[in-house]
């Protein structure tokens, strides 16, 4: 790729810049990516995070506005995972989506008087760069959760979300994201969601009631599943590592849930179903009735003579492009304004022409919350929670 004198780069200065990266502070961001803008011939540079709930994409420079995810350059460079190219009076905005890994962060805006490849590639190489500083910084970083937020977050949606991972994990055999509303007072629901070699473990938990002690049981028993896995445990040992946790620590609290283990080389799947709506798989454009049905088994976390002596294991091995799909059901439950549910069937056929229509599964559920939400008129009766996962062998 050839470059002209207004290309050239002082790779001093670059290298003194990506230094001062590693110990720069969060709300020094904004005018860190303008510097290296500079530095990589480039006019400036802007970093948007996502909202919670994916509807604004929101500046770290406090003095500009947010943008709609829906209906702006910027949200199109996000919802498909691609580049977007504006015009500007002074030239050109390239709106260059921020990922890590597999999940979408925001957008980065680059201002160039003028774009050529190598430009481009820049603004890329820009974008990864503030995409893996913002990942390594936002763990502690108050200021960076708090800029992500539109409204007041509850104490017991606070504690849960604090152990919540990523919305979206993966690798080029499987991908697995997840949503949850509401956003700022979820109680009961969670997901979670591991990469372990080539294995992908998830789980989706509903523990009762809608308080702080439903948001207790359920951090309760994220901990005791991600300290089982952690040592090496089975499927099985990890269900039975949560029931005894929330026996010991609390007795009087219980939750349902299904937690799977996908081998991503040979897409055999493994799991568990405590009490829970059964998961579904979805193969090609339509739904397996019964494919991934079991026996009942008790929810998680009950002692004495009702406690389970040991849960069944279940496998199945998954075809090049299934989709397994996880929910709470507050999902299904959803009601309009005259009473009518938003069903199973609305639910799945939405994710169903959502993926024929070429949308990414992060982009899918995105969708699919905000139409659960519409439905309701954002007045949620119970916590809905999503995860779906596929399986996509490389070709051999």
């Amino acid at each position: 790729m050839s470059s002209g004198p207004d290309t050239a780069v002082d790779e001093n200065r670059l290298e003194e810049l990506i230094s001062e990266a590693q110990t720069a502070l969060p709300f020094e961001l904004p005018a860190l990516a303008n510097r290296c803008a500079s530095a990589l011939g480039l006019d400036t540079a802007a970093i948007y995070l996502v909202d919670l709930q994916q509807r604004l994409l929101i500046p770290l420079d406090e003095a500009l506005d947010p943008l709609p995810v829906d209906h702006s350059p910027a949200g199109l460079a996000y919802r498909t995972v691609s580049p977007r190219v504006a015009a500007a009076d002074d030239g050109s905005i390239v709106w260059m989506p921020l990922i890590d890994g597999s999940e979408r962060l925001g957008v980065l805006s680059v201002r160039a008087a003028s774009l050529d490849e190598v430009r481009m590639r820049r603004g890329r190489m820009l974008a990864h760069l503030f995409a893996m500083l913002i990942t390594s910084k936002r763990a502690y970083s108050d200021w960076l959760a708090a800029r992500s937020r539109t409204a007041p977050m509850q104490l017991p949606a606070e504690m849960l979300r604090a152990f919540l991972p990523p919305h979206t994990v993966g690798s080029r055999r499987c991908v697995s994201t997840a949503v949850l509303e509401p956003a700022y007072d979820i109680a009961g629901d969670a997901y979670d969601h591991s990469v372990v070699k080539n294995v992908l473990h998830t789980m989706i938990l509903d523990s009762m009631g809608h308080d702080l002690a439903a948001g207790l049981t359920t951090s309760v028993a994220m901990a005791a599943a991600r300290n089982a896995r952690r040592g090496g445990g089975g499927l099985a040992d990890v269900v039975g590592t949560v029931d005894r946790a929330l026996a010991e620590w609390l007795p009087d609290h219980f939750c349902t849930g299904v937690l799977c283990r996908l081998d991503a080389e040979t897409g055999v799947l493994h799991w568990v179903n405590c009490g829970h709506p059964p998961p579904l798989l979805i193969r090609g454009e339509r739904v397996l009735a019964g494919a991934l049905d079991s026996p009942p088994q008790p929810p998680i976390g009950l002692a004495g003579p009702l406690a389970p002596a040991a849960r069944q294991v279940h496998e199945t091995t998954l075809e090049p492009g299934d989709c397994v799909l996880l929910y709470t059901d507050g999902v299904v439950e959803a009601r309009d304004a005259d009473g009518a549910e938003f069903g199973l069937d609305r639910f799945t056929d939405f994710i169903i022409r959502s993926n024929a229509a070429g949308q990414r599964p992060a982009e899918v559920l995105r969708l699919l919350i905000h139409a659960v939400l519409d439905y309701q008129r954002n007045q949620l009766g119970d916590d809905v929670t999503i995860l779906l996962f596929e399986w996509h062998p490389p070709y051999r």
